[in-house]
């Protein structure tokens, strides 16, 4: 069985590169498509979520894989992480592990007409993120839907009982427990999601090709360094 982990922020593609340069831990898409060949996986995640985009893709890759997929969540599957957790045939949470889900949120800028759209399209993107619970659990959208409202945090036991989660890992039963700017859609608790002024920083080295260069690496880091503590 191939194992893949999807540890970090869960970013597009196109932002791998920058993330990788400023060596922040990130998971792509890509990084989790290129082991699928057909063998079962064993999907451990460790991440506090990221954009809503690339979770949809890497849920959907695993959801229409042929292959049977086992999902561990060690530490903490929050936001898209835990979208991507709802793909498994089986989602095992170590006992002291935790579970969040909550609605999308946004980084945007404009007038009144900008935030009225961004409006229709965060509650567009959690109704839409609300099906993925829901076809997992069997619980309606509505209740679905209160639980990301008040952003919900499950550990192993709460997320077997709801059925976001089949097992307990280490327990020797396999049954159930019983009760006892680009706009930027987002879906992470606590997740340092790169600006956007350092990605188009990455990209303007890379056209000048002195990305290469240990100077401008360690020039890069302190922007960074910079930007965040302006945001």
């Amino acid at each position: 069985m191939k194992t893949i982990n999807i540890n970090g922020i869960i970013i597009l593609n196109d932002k791998k590169e920058a993330y990788d340069f400023y060596e922040i831990e990130s998971t792509c898409p890509n990084d989790v498509l290129k082991h699928l060949n057909g063998e079962d996986v064993k999907v451990i995640i460790n991440s506090h979520g990221g954009s809503i985009f690339a979770g949809a893709e890497i849920y959907t890759a695993l959801k229409t894989y042929q292959g049977k997929v086992t999902i561990e969540i060690h530490s903490f599957a929050g936001s898209s992480a835990s979208i991507v957790a709802m793909a498994g045939d089986e989602v095992y949470m170590s006992p002291i592990a935790q579970m969040m889900i909550h609605n999308v949120s946004i980084t945007n800028s404009g007038d009144y007409r900008d935030m009225e759209q961004a409006i229709d399209i965060l509650k567009s993107s959690t109704d839409a993120l609300a099906n993925a619970y829901v076809l997992k659990t069997g619980i309606n959208k509505e209740e679905i839907l209160a639980m990301m409202n008040k952003e919900t945090w499950l550990n192993a036991e709460r997320a077997v009982e709801l059925g976001f989660a089949d097992n307990i890992m280490f327990q020797k039963s396999a049954h159930k427990q019983e009760a006892v700017n680009p706009m930027s859609l987002v879906a992470s608790y606590n997740a340092e999601m790169l600006p956007q002024q350092a990605i188009n920083k990455f990209n303007d080295m890379k056209n000048e090709k002195k990305i290469n260069t240990e100077k401008a690496k360690h020039m890069a880091q302190i922007n960074l360094l910079k930007l965040k503590e302006i945001h």
